[in-house]
């Protein structure tokens, strides 16, 4: 049986400020820092194979905390862009009940809640899945062989791409599905990577 540790990024700036953040590079906030060192020791006792993150700030930096609470600072780190936030284009940076207020409730849901609808200038959920799954196929799912154990940091919404793969959601279930930051999820696979449980801890 392999194991795959998935965890979003601790609190960021831009989450504490109820901010669009996507692809600006910002730093974890206080409580950001704290979440991370707590999935950490929530994942005692779990030796990792190799780990996996994006190339922005937060992601990376709860990556580093979560080792560093396990002891396990030497393991082979992958970092790539295939794993980044999705990209809000326009929105990025924008507060969010700003955002809804100037544009309506329909609309604003749809920018940041539909499957297949990308914000002005960014991504859609379909066009952030179509880089995170074939990244996860080709550079990820090998390494999960015999008892292996592999730990990804990355986004919501990245994340949330990977949950839909993993776990054969529908675009329906997939928007409406909630990511808490810094709080791991647990797939344990069968030796022909059949989904055997999902645990949230």
């Amino acid at each position: 049986m392999s194991i795959l540790v998935i965890v979003r990024h601790g609190q960021s700036v831009y989450n504490l400020e109820n901010r669009f953040t996507g692809t600006i590079d910002v730093a974890l906030s206080e409580k950001g820092i704290e979440e991370a060192r707590q999935a950490g020791r929530k994942l005692q006792g779990y030796l990792f194979a190799q780990a996996f993150t994006s190339v922005l700030e937060r992601a990376k930096h709860t990556l580093e905390l979560i080792l560093e609470e396990l002891g396990e600072t030497g393991i082979e780190i992958h970092t790539d862009k295939a794993l980044n936030e999705r990209n809000y284009g326009d929105l990025q940076g924008l507060n969010k009940d700003e955002t809804r207020l100037k544009y309506g409730d329909d609309l604003f849901n749809t920018w940041r809640r539909s499957f297949t609808v990308a914000p002005p200038n960014g991504e859609s959920l379909q066009n952030t899945a179509s880089r995170v799954i074939p990244f996860y196929l080709s550079q990820i799912q090998p390494e999960l062989t015999g008892d292996n154990k592999i730990l990804i940091v990355a986004h919501g919404n990245s994340l949330r791409a990977l949950i839909m793969y993993l776990e054969n959601l529908s675009p329906e279930e997939i928007v409406v599905t909630e990511i808490a930051t810094g709080v791991p999820r647990i797939y344990a696979l069968d030796d022909n990577l059949k989904l055997l449980s999902v645990t949230n801890l």
